[in-house]
């Protein structure tokens, strides 16, 4: 690709809007990040995803660039909510340690998918698993539970490679996913999405790691691009995420969450539509 020839089509306030909408995008996943353990994935790979078709980046590497860098953004996003949920005393380190090895295995089966998995292919993953979590959070029953505690093995580990296999795919930190598994077996939400956050931690930095690895050597990746994962899109996002983090750790131990739980669930599944109808040549 020739970076004079892209940034040579943009105008000047095209530049300004992009450069608006990512740090907007940035700010919105890193509250996003403290208010539910999520890492701000979910909303920063459909909004990265645009970013990079608006510069004309290959659409066989757009969608693993947007998951890759996407991951690449959550590692300090999730260090901050960890340490501040962490002082707090609500996160479950037992948890998080009996996953040391879990989670992280299942980021590497992932990366490995994902460095044969088309962009088509990725973008559906996406699609589906969006349609999943955003059901997820329109129809939450903050009641229901399956079990008074949390299993051991083997139900432990394996929740912990699923959920790590899954959020690699999505570029996402886990935190809806470990939040659902937690709650269904009696824990609190608030330890829950305190939890989630070291999780996020558990994905996104063998993640990023096995993205880059993914995509070492790959054709048509745009400039200051480290395998899959853009460090221009890093460099710009990165310090929003983490100023706006402890902002959403304040509301979730202060405010009811269901209504932000409403509205983040069809924003996926209105990201998931939009992904459906491309790649259906919409």
């Amino acid at each position: 690709m020739d970076f004079g020839t892209i940034t040579g089509s943009f105008q000047l306030m095209d530049a300004v809007w992009l450069a608006l909408a990512l740090i907007g995008a940035g700010a919105i996943a890193g509250f996003l990040a403290g208010l539910f353990g999520i890492g701000g994935g979910a909303v920063l790979v459909p909004v990265l995803y645009q970013f990079l078709t608006v510069l004309q980046v290959d659409e066989s590497v757009r969608m693993h660039l947007s998951v890759a860098t996407s991951l690449g953004i959550i590692i300090p996003t999730s260090l901050r909510s960890f340490m501040a949920h962490k002082r707090r005393g609500a996160v479950d380190l037992e948890l998080l340690k009996s996953w040391i090895v879990p989670v992280p295995l299942g980021v590497v089966i992932a990366s490995l998918l994902a460095a044969h998995v088309s962009g088509a292919g990725l973008k559906g993953i996406f699609a589906v698993l969006a349609v999943i979590l955003g059901l997820r959070m329109l129809f939450d029953k903050r009641g229901a539970r399956i079990a008074d505690d949390i299993p051991g093995f083997p139900i432990r580990p394996l929740c912990g490679a699923l959920i790590g296999f899954f959020s690699t795919l999505m570029g996402i930190g886990g935190g809806v996913m470990n939040n659902t598994f937690m709650t269904l077996y009696g824990r609190p939400i608030h330890q829950a999405v305190a939890t989630s956050s070291g999780t996020g931690i558990l994905i996104s930095i063998p993640g990023t790691i096995g993205l880059i690895w993914a995509g070492w050597g790959a054709e048509h990746l745009p400039p200051f691009s480290l395998g899959y994962v853009n460090l221009l899109g890093v460099a710009l996002i990165i310090p929003v995420t983490v100023l706006m983090a402890p902002f959403g750790v304040k509301v979730a131990h202060a405010l009811p969450r269901r209504r932000m739980e409403v509205l983040f669930g069809c924003f996926l599944l209105l990201v998931a539509l939009r992904f459906f109808a491309s790649l259906a040549g919409y």
